[in-house]
């Protein structure tokens, strides 16, 4: 019987930390690392090129039928534009389902012949990978995400106002919170993890000592 290879999931909303802090602890650990937030968006984009609409069911499941992980477009993906769109398609049951069976794919077998995997989103820690071995939610004030978010955005949109950043940010909160499909929230058992004091090497140091005392 083959063993199950080590899980990491880490959980949050947008802009906490989560996708830097995941590929850290992968990069430390040795570990593959898939962000499965890119995945909607990269649906999201798709329905978007196309002309469609990303709350229609069928065009955004079309899409998600239609993704190549490997050739999403990492920067066309991280705009507000794509970000709302984002929260549409995965409030969706069969984009969900089409993601989720690719996420579940690559936790079982990591790419590159990899001892584990870290897998970061919304739902990694309730719905993906309930029996992960290490479970984190990530998550940091509302103001400080946004400030965050929007010293990303603003080299690209120079007029961008963060107070705009914070209200789409507040909307992808509620939004994610609210859909009835895998809403976000934090496993039971997962860790608590607040980044809004923390620098990036400071969430990481707090993180691998959370993972190795449960290791212990």
């Amino acid at each position: 019987m083959t063993q199950r290879l080590p899980v990491i999931a880490i959980d949050g909303p947008a802009a906490a930390g989560k996708g830097t802090l995941a590929r850290r602890l992968a990069e430390h650990m040795e570990y593959a690392y898939l962000d499965t937030g890119a995945l909607y968006r990269g649906v999201a984009l798709l329905v978007v090129q196309n002309g469609g609409d990303p709350s229609n069911p069928d065009q955004a499941l079309s899409a998600a039928r239609a993704l190549d992980p490997t050739a999403i477009d990492g920067k066309a993906i991280r705009t507000t534009e794509i970000g709302a769109a984002a929260a549409k398609v995965a409030a969706l049951a069969g984009v969900r389902s089409e993601i989720l069976d690719l996420q579940r794919r690559f936790a079982a077998s990591p790419p590159g012949d990899r001892k584990g995997s870290v897998l970061d989103g919304r739902d990694i820690g309730t719905v993906v990978c309930p029996d992960a071995d290490h479970k984190i939610f990530v998550t940091a004030s509302a103001e400080i995400r946004a400030h965050r978010r929007w010293l990303e955005l603003r080299e690209k949109n120079p007029q961008l106002a963060e107070s705009q950043v914070l209200a789409d940010l507040r909307e992808r909160d509620r939004l994610d919170a609210e859909r009835p499909i895998a809403p976000l929230k934090p496993a039971e058992d997962a860790l608590l993890l607040d980044t809004t004091e923390l620098a990036i090497e400071e969430a990481f140091e707090t993180a691998l000592a959370l993972i190795t005392e449960q290791k212990a």
